[in-house]
């Protein structure tokens, strides 16, 4: 009679060996075609892979000032698999200059797996960073008692002056997130951080060279692998040429000393930014070497948030800079003509609803509206355009209409500027308003963005493109701070025009305005003999203090510098703002300034408002 049982113990015993075979050919199948650790082995004992790292590419103003360069600097690196803990730590400590606690923290550190996601004991890791040349010639002569650890030799950047340092911004050691995000970087490669520095990162970096060592069975180095056919050499990243004029840039950073606010300054026809001041600002030479940590957290905790690029990140209210674009809308839209006149007894009144207004001549037509700056006529001119019901069949569409044009100039919206972090402000449409009245409101209801206030916000940024659309009479070209890369062309972005719904007539009319607030108006402080000045002027309602702003350009038929100036807490735009970019202006358009002049940049420079007086 036949065993089945036998039969069945015969296959699970069969089952079981098949199992145990099949797992050893998927383990050595792993281990020697899948697993990279020993190969990695192998590697770091026959081969030492040395990082040549590449010059960063320079930087320059628009006039070949040197701006920003490089410095030889030397970094600790450390092969884990071959320090094995047999050097003499407290001679290795006093070489460097370092103490045992540091030293083993640092240790943990680059093994810690959290806080260095990229560890490998086979690989060089990074130590210390950025020796001087003293100390890195101190610890070379040492070097051969310290197994596992190697030098690298990179270089730092350096500024040459104390300002621009928001638009140049900085290089600092990479962050997980940056290793992620792009497999060219490795744990304590360099990064740019903030403005030009990030923005033009993969120009500035170069490529890395690598060279192939080839190392005994005691790790000594004995030469180049293949002779060094395999290595490859370091390229130099590309220079860059700011549109900024160091000189121009300088006297903005003095005349807002002290102050909260920003300056931004335009070629109208390139939209090269000529200078971008952010004030309070730093000092960029503080954020190099090892100490750039401490200083950036300083920084960091300053009330006054000097790492913030007000020109492109504060959002503001215009005020009546922002007149100009109200006057292109009414005017090519048809709710105005040259001629039209509204009358203005110190303000707006209607319905019960007051705007006030200074004193002035009444009623106005348009150029003289724009050259004293009546707010009663740019209320009246928005009422009439939202409750006109033959031209728009609701106010939503009216709304909509105006929201448009505001876009076309270059509002609500990023501009697209050559720097990481710009704000694209608040212009309102017709969905803003219905949420917030619940579809209940009208002209009156929406009256105070006629002059600039309300829930419209601008950088400073937008109004000076606004001053160089104006002087353009109709188009700009997209503001950037960088005029030239090189061996490439500039992004057409920076280079092609964007047209306004605004006509040619209309802008003829707003130049006659502003040159009118220059000759007898609020910008009379502009006025010179030796070139025509068109500006307006703008007093921003804040809950303290006024804001001080000015827009203006110049020279009138030729514009070659579009301005803005906005100093918070600064009063009537007459006060800081006028006064401020007519030196500017003139800076830029004579090279220099008179020695009046001079001094009138010396009084503002050591004017203080806001967290300047509270420091005295």
């Amino acid at each position: 009679m036949k065993n089945y049982n036998l039969d069945n113990r015969r296959y699970v015993i069969g089952g079981i060996a098949i199992c145990i075979v099949v797992i050893y050919i998927i383990r050595l199948f792993t281990l020697q075609l899948m697993s990279e650790d020993y190969k990695k082995n192998a590697d770091s004992n026959a081969f030492l892979k040395k990082v040549e790292f590449p010059s960063r590419g320079l930087i320059y103003d628009r006039n070949g000032q040197l701006m920003v360069y490089n410095q030889p600097s030397y970094d600790i690196m450390v092969i884990m698999n071959e320090e094995k803990g047999h050097i003499d730590t407290l001679e290795f400590c006093h070489t460097l200059g370092i103490t045992k606690e540091f030293y083993e923290k640092r240790m943990d550190d680059i093994k810690n797996r959290v806080k260095n996601p990229g560890y490998s004991r086979y690989t060089q890791q990074l130590f210390l960073s950025q020796l001087s040349d003293q100390e890195f010639s101190v610890f070379r002569e040492k070097m051969f008692r310290f197994p596992g650890f190697y030098v690298q030799r990179r270089s730092v950047r350096q500024y040459q002056y104390p300002y621009a340092a928001h638009v140049l911004g900085d290089v600092a050691e990479v962050s997980q997130g940056d290793i992620d995000n792009d497999d060219y970087y490795q744990p304590g490669d360099y990064i740019g951080k903030l403005g030009v520095e990030r923005f033009y990162e993969k120009q500035l970096r170069g490529e890395k060279g690598i060279q192939i060592l080839l190392r005994d069975a005691r790790g000594r180095v004995q030469g180049h692998y293949q002779n060094g056919e395999l290595d490859t050499k370091p390229v130099a990243g590309k220079n860059l040429t700011l549109s900024i004029d160091m000189k121009l840039q300088a006297l903005g950073e003095r005349l807002l000393e002290g102050k909260i606010g920003s300056i931004v300054a335009i070629e109208p026809k390139t939209g090269e930014v000529l200078a971008m001041v952010s004030s309070p600002t730093y000092d960029p030479r503080t954020m190099v070497g090892r100490q750039r940590s401490k200083n950036h957290l300083e920084l960091q905790r300053n009330v006054w948030k000097p790492l913030l690029n007000r020109s492109i990140m504060g959002l503001y209210p215009p005020g009546s800079t922002f007149k100009t674009s109200q006057a292109l809308t009414f005017f090519t839209e048809g709710i105005i003509t040259q001629g039209t006149s509204y009358g203005c007894h110190r303000g707006f009144y209607y319905k019960g609803l007051h705007v006030g207004c200074h004193g002035h001549a009444s009623p106005l037509p348009l150029v003289p509206a724009i050259a004293t700056s009546c707010n009663g006529y740019f209320c009246w001119g928005l009422y009439h355009m939202m409750s006109n019901r033959k031209k728009y069949p609701t106010v939503q569409a009216a709304m909509n209409t105006w929201r448009d044009y505001m876009v076309s100039m270059g509002f609500g919206y990023k501009l697209g500027i050559d720097l990481p972090g710009e704000k694209r402000g608040l212009i309102p449409n017709a969905d803003f308003y219905d949420n917030a009245y619940k579809g209940s409101w009208n002209g009156l209801t929406i009256i105070s963005i006629s002059i600039g206030q309300g829930e419209v916000n601008l950088t400073p940024l937008q109004i000076a493109n606004l001053g160089a659309t104006i002087a353009n009479r109709g188009y700009y070209i997209t503001p950037h701070v960088v005029k030239k890369v090189e061996g490439e062309p500039l992004d057409t972005l920076y280079t092609s025009k964007h047209y306004t719904k605004a006509s040619r007539k209309a802008y003829d009319y707003v130049v006659a305005g502003m040159r009118q607030a220059v000759v007898g108006g609020t910008c009379k402080a502009a006025n010179r003999g030796d070139y025509l000045v068109c500006g307006k002027t703008g007093t921003a309602q804040n809950r303290g203090q006024d804001h001080s702003v000015f827009m203006g350009f110049a020279p009138m038929e030729e514009p070659k510098i579009a301005i803005a100036v906005y100093v918070e807490n600064g009063g009537f735009g007459a006060d800081y703002g006028v006064p401020i970019g007519a030196l500017m202006m003139e800076q830029y358009i004579n090279g220099s300034l008179s020695p009046a002049s001079e001094a009138k940049a010396s009084v503002f420079q050591h004017k203080r408002i806001g967290y300047g007086s509270r420091n005295r």
